[in-house]
């Protein structure tokens, strides 16, 4: 009869019990080597591969031809370029990636000495960043600082007048950020305290504020009677620029971790494109609000924690009826405007702007390399290495510089950093062609105007060179 607990007959139960009883301890031994050695007969060789050993975190800090998997194969080379003629603009009153505020190519003296550094309220700290570009409109300059003061400056360096925008009830310290734009005598700003600003221009005064009930903190632009701006990474806002009434809002998908800030929304052919912390991108009609298309800016790079932000980092901007964005995670992409559809992809981040100009794109990448890529392709044409980590011990890589821009100006690309330096570089080659300091180091991109470029120092100042 068989065991119900064993399935076997009782028969031969019994065998195995007098054969463990007739084996002695030394047999059982033998056999447990004998064992042994067939298993290791089974196991196969060990192979060991060819090539150059790498240590497990060498992904974060490797060049791209340093044999990743996104490595290119075309050596970096120079390429001619015929740039667009300098033109001597006196205003920079939005952001550029609107072709009706931008110029293309604004005129600089090849040697820049700085004229002037004006306080300008709070700089960066460790719960706060000044995020807003300065903008240049009416001989004044506009800035934003770190907080909620907002300041107006002469073009010589002195302060005309400040105004405090936090809003009522609110804690100063609290948030941070938000974005600058100038339209005729009225000043918009936007706060990560989830208010929209209006202010005369040329006084300061209050016009009207409108809550937007988020953080609010993207840059806006004011095109025809409405003014655009992204709140909470999530919403997209159209609001009359004459009372700050809200005339339509669009949405995506919401998302967990963002960068501070947002870009500006850019208007072309008659769509306001919207750009998301979820990567997500939409086109709307200008008017009513309603969708023309979507597309997104995502891709991740292996081995890189910051690829887990999907927000539109590279800011985009609108070409010839091509709109070119990026994010930090290793992407950046050319997508038809009137469409969407995807024209090219390159496997590079863009960590702040994409600078399409003359067949080529200008980009610093989430590596922290000034790249020059093929505007028909997206194909890398060369890069050029800039300053990574703040500390040089490995121990102590936890933080890198940060680099705004690029911008073209003078006949040359121009990145500012936080190391404290601004860089001028040869468009055709990529090589360095000259250097000046920036005391306290960047916060913002460079802007040009007036053949005078200005920035905002990590310390606080508007900084002027000419």
């Amino acid at each position: 009869m068989k065991d119900k607990g064993t399935g076997m007959t009782r028969g031969t139960a019994v065998r195995q019990i007098n054969l463990q009883r007739f084996v002695s301890k030394g047999t059982l031994a033998g056999l447990g080597l004998v064992g042994v050695a067939l298993l290791s007969a089974c196991q196969e060789r060990q192979v060991i591969l060819p090539g150059q050993r790498e240590a497990v975190d060498s992904v974060l800090t490797q060049s791209p031809s340093a044999g990743t998997e996104e490595a290119t194969a075309v050596a970096d080379a120079a390429r001619a370029i015929q740039l667009p003629a300098q033109v001597a603009n006196a205003e920079a009153a939005q952001s550029f990636g609107t072709q009706n505020f931008r110029t293309d190519h604004p005129s600089l003296n090849a040697n820049l000495t700085q004229v002037f550094a004006v306080n300008i309220g709070a700089g960066d700290n460790r719960k706060h960043r000044i995020v807003a570009d300065p903008v240049v409109s009416g001989g004044r300059v506009f800035t934003l600082d770190a907080e909620t003061t907002v300041t107006a400056v002469s073009t010589s360096g002195a302060i005309l007048w400040q105004r405090d925008v936090l809003p009522d009830g609110a804690e100063s310290g609290d948030a941070t950020g938000g974005g600058l734009a100038v339209d005729g005598d009225v000043l918009y700003i936007s706060s990560g305290f989830g208010a929209l600003t209006a202010l005369e221009a040329s006084t300061g005064r209050t016009i009207w504020v409108q809550n937007l009930e988020a953080t609010g903190s993207g840059r806006p632009t004011v095109f025809g009677d409405l003014v655009y701006i992204m709140a909470g990474d999530d919403t997209g806002w159209a609001l009359n620029k004459t009372n700050g009434r809200v005339e339509w809002q669009v949405s995506a998908s919401e998302s967990p971790t963002n960068v501070l800030g947002a870009p500006a929304p850019i208007v072309v052919d008659g769509l306001t494109v919207f750009s998301f912390g979820s990567g997500e991108m939409q086109a709307v009609f200008r008017q009513g609000g309603l969708r023309r298309w979507d597309a997104s800016v995502l891709g991740e790079r292996k081995g890189r924690a910051l690829s887990k932000f999907d927000d539109v980092t590279g800011r985009p901007i609108a070409v010839d009826g091509v709109i070119y964005a990026g994010n930090q995670s290793g992407r950046t992409v050319a997508m038809n405007a009137g469409s969407g559809g995807r024209i090219w992809t390159a496997n590079e981040g863009a960590v702040d702007t994409v600078l399409p100009v003359a067949g080529s794109v200008f980009l610093v990448s989430d590596r922290n390399e000034l790249l020059r890529l093929d505007a028909s392709d997206g194909s890398r044409i060369w890069g050029v290495k800039l300053p990574n980590y703040v500390a040089s011990r490995p121990s102590r890589q936890s933080e890198v510089f940060a680099h705004h821009g690029p911008i073209l100006a003078g006949g040359r690309i121009i990145v500012a950093s936080s190391d404290g330096v601004l860089r001028s570089f040869d468009p055709v080659s990529g090589g360095l062609t000259g250097t000046t300091e920036i005391p306290g180091g960047a916060s913002t991109a460079p802007v040009v105007a007036g053949q005078t470029l200005y920035l905002v120092s990590r310390k606080g100042q508007l900084v002027a060179y000419r």
